[in-house]
């Protein structure tokens, strides 16, 4: 597959941006066409999870309806509508010698993708390096063996119309663990770049064994700030979106930061509100002094990413305590502020080092599809290469191409 992957990147290469968009557009016809057939491959997914006890976190990311595919075909679809990125040029200047240099983006390759549950990875993922021009080897988890497959026969067919070679998207077909080793080791060179979609187990063993570069986050503990002089039903409005809209999402808040001097007012209002919509709050002792119905915080619950309806709750005095608390406890995925005090806001957008920092909105937007690249395949939270959501763009790489006259070296 490695070999197969590495000789589809070069096609890619050679290939035309026309050819990738009818590969996307064909791809997106034919999920629509086989919808029920996919439907009822979940379903088996589906049951069998159930069976063995998988969480509701878990299984909300497994599950696949008419309404999840026609998202992966629109955004299929969305993703062909991008101007093409390889071969447009990033920068040019000319040397004092007469040399012209110009830095050029290019495909970065065969990257892997190694995933658990989330079947619309598989989709999102092939449309990106689509249009990015790499070829990609999938190993999605056993959980969702059917519903992968399923999906990348559509994928298949789209490919199959537009005339370029199926190996450009594969799907690893065995269940064993095993399999997750050899892409970590580069499958002899093949493989330029893994990228992990998961728990936090699957995460850490990519970057502990990977052999090749990792693009990744670890978790998502997101935070969210309600300053003093936030609105109120913003405040409201913002954290029950940001906490309970999905809460097996990488963005979801896990904990949420409220001012001292308006945590008696409006800001048990928004406790309440919380209470009421079914989460769990887990509160320093400012929080439970007016929330009876808060559970005692313990260190670990502000290192914590739940996925699930709890979070987490703490009086700070002012930004500078709301930021330390976050540089201290936080995974720099994504962090918003709700205020109407526009300095403040931005102090806090700028001394961050989040991938995502946000301003009166919900975090639950650190999605690729949200920031208008039509999909991403997951998330960056280190300081190289992509940060935050990974679409065509950042699946790029670039060469430099220097024209000359004759010039030698003195």
């Amino acid at each position: 597959m490695g070999k197969a992957a590495r000789a589809a990147a070069q096609v890619l290469r050679d290939s035309s941006a026309d050819q990738h968009n009818t590969a996307l557009r064909a791809a997106a016809a034919r999920l629509r066409a086989n919808a029920l057939r996919i439907v009822e491959a979940n379903a088996h997914d589906m049951q069998a999870a159930i069976a063995a006890g998988t969480s509701s976190a878990m299984l909300d990311r497994l599950t696949v309806t008419v309404t999840t595919i026609e998202a992966m075909a629109k955004g299929l679809e969305d993703i062909a509508a991008f101007p093409d990125h390889i071969g447009r040029e990033l920068a040019r200047w000319q040397r004092p010698n007469g040399l012209d240099i110009a830095r050029v983006a290019t495909p970065i390759g065969v990257l892997g993708m190694i995933y658990e549950s989330r079947p619309n990875v598989t989709a999102d993922a092939a449309g990106l390096c689509l249009k990015s021009g790499n070829a990609l080897i999938l190993r999605g988890g056993s959980e969702a063996h059917g519903s992968n497959a399923a999906i990348h026969a559509s994928l298949l067919e789209g490919l199959r119309e537009s005339g370029l070679p199926e190996e450009c998207v594969q799907l690893v077909k065995t269940t064993d663990r095993e399999a997750v080793g050899l892409m970590l080791s580069g499958l002899d060179g093949a493989i330029d770049l893994i990228i992990p979609r998961g728990g936090r187990g699957l995460v850490a063993r990519v970057q502990a064994e990977a052999r090749v570069p990792v693009l990744a986050h670890l978790e998502g503990i997101c935070h969210l700030y309600l300053h003093a002089k936030a609105d109120w039903q913003k405040a409201v409005s913002i954290t029950l979106n940001s906490k309970l809209r999905r809460t097996g999402v990488c963005g979801a808040a896990e904990t949420l930061l409220i001012d001292r001097s308006v945590l008696s007012g409006w800001g048990e209002v928004v406790l309440r509100a919380l209470h009421d919509a079914g989460c769990e709050i887990r509160g320093d002792d400012a929080v439970r002094g007016v929330a009876s119905y808060a559970k005692a915080a313990s260190e670990e619950d502000w290192r914590t990413e739940y996925l699930d309806k709890i979070i987490a709750v703490k009086a700070v005095d002012g930004v500078e305590d709301a930021i330390r608390h976050i540089e201290t406890y936080g995974s720099r995925h994504t962090e918003s502020i709700v205020t109407e005090d526009a300095a403040v806001a931005e102090r806090f957008l700028a001394a961050l080092d989040s991938a995502v920092v946000m301003w009166n909105a919900s975090t639950q937007f650190a999605d690729g599809g949200e920031f208008g690249m039509g999909a991403e395949i997951g998330i960056g939270t280190g300081n190289l290469h992509a940060r935050g959501p990974v679409g065509v763009e950042q699946l790029t790489t670039f060469k430099y191409v220097v024209r000359g006259t004759g010039q030698v070296r003195p």
